[in-house]
């Protein structure tokens, strides 16, 4: 019940955002979600054994996801420039585990920030319906894989990672994956030829399966269940987002290519 109430609570407030404000408000709302999940992230590799300076990472990642919004064009550089800033840093800091520091707060930038960026760049390029569209496909996949697995799952996917999910419940969210970018992109991405739609939608159910399977081996490292206790029934900011990280980019690839 408590998983239902919170997730009652954050879907208004998301689709209000993303439906009803103006599209510089997305990139504010992903904004606030991105920091959130770098906290939890960084408590996470803390843990592992790498931890890393948080105000400029964070401030790097912050930078990076905006650029996506605000200059488009510059978006390499940016992230070229975050990598550097970040390394430069971490060695003024020293330390004896400059290595694997640098490369966990250099990897959240691509872990976090251009996904993220990528969904608010969306909103700002091609409209609410787009942004909705892949934010659908991902809980339709991720609500019939959790019932689907509960009803008719037997065999593990990835019992070392995620004991929780099984095959059969993957099946039924690569399904519903599937059917969901079919049925509403007819409307909502139209400009997208039936069959590609259809592989797109099963693509982002699959990667929102790794990308959660991911994170939970992140956790696994870090010995811990959920990332942070913020969202009462679902762990943390980075439990809600695990399965868009991995989907957004190639979403708003294959976005930008058939305009």
């Amino acid at each position: 019940m408590t998983r239902v109430l919170s997730a009652l609570a954050l879907l208004p407030v998301v689709v209000g955002v993303v439906w009803f404000l103006p599209s510089i408000w997305t990139l504010v709302l992903t904004e606030a979600f991105l920091f959130l999940a770098l906290i939890e992230y960084a408590d996470l590799t803390e843990r592992i054994g790498a931890p890393f300076g948080r105000i400029p990472t964070v401030i790097a990642a912050l930078v990076t996801c905006a650029a996506f919004t605000l200059v488009p064009s510059m978006v390499l550089v940016v992230l070229m420039a975050s990598t550097v800033g970040i390394a430069v840093v971490q060695l003024a800091d020293g330390g004896r585990v400059m290595l694997p520091s640098v490369s966990a707060a250099a990897f959240s930038l691509l872990y976090l920030a251009v996904p993220l960026g990528s969904l608010a760049a969306l909103r700002v390029q091609d409209g609410r319906e787009v942004v909705l569209l892949l934010l659908l496909t991902v809980m339709a996949s991720d609500t019939a894989q959790y019932y689907g697995g509960r009803a008719f799952g037997r065999r593990a996917l990835a019992p070392a990672v995620s004991p929780k999910k099984t095959v059969a419940g993957a099946v039924f969210g690569f399904f519903a994956g599937t059917v969901a970018m079919s049925v509403v992109g007819q409307w909502w991405l139209p400009a997208v030829d039936p069959f590609v739609r259809a592989l797109l939608g099963a693509t982002v159910a699959g990667l929102g399966i790794a990308g959660d399977l991911f994170e939970s081996s992140l956790k696994r490292s870090a010995d811990v269940k959920d990332a942070s206790t913020l969202i009462p029934g679902h762990g943390g900011v980075l439990d809600r987002v695990d399965g868009i990280l991995f989907a957004a980019p190639v979403y708003y690839a294959v976005v930008q290519f058939t305009r």
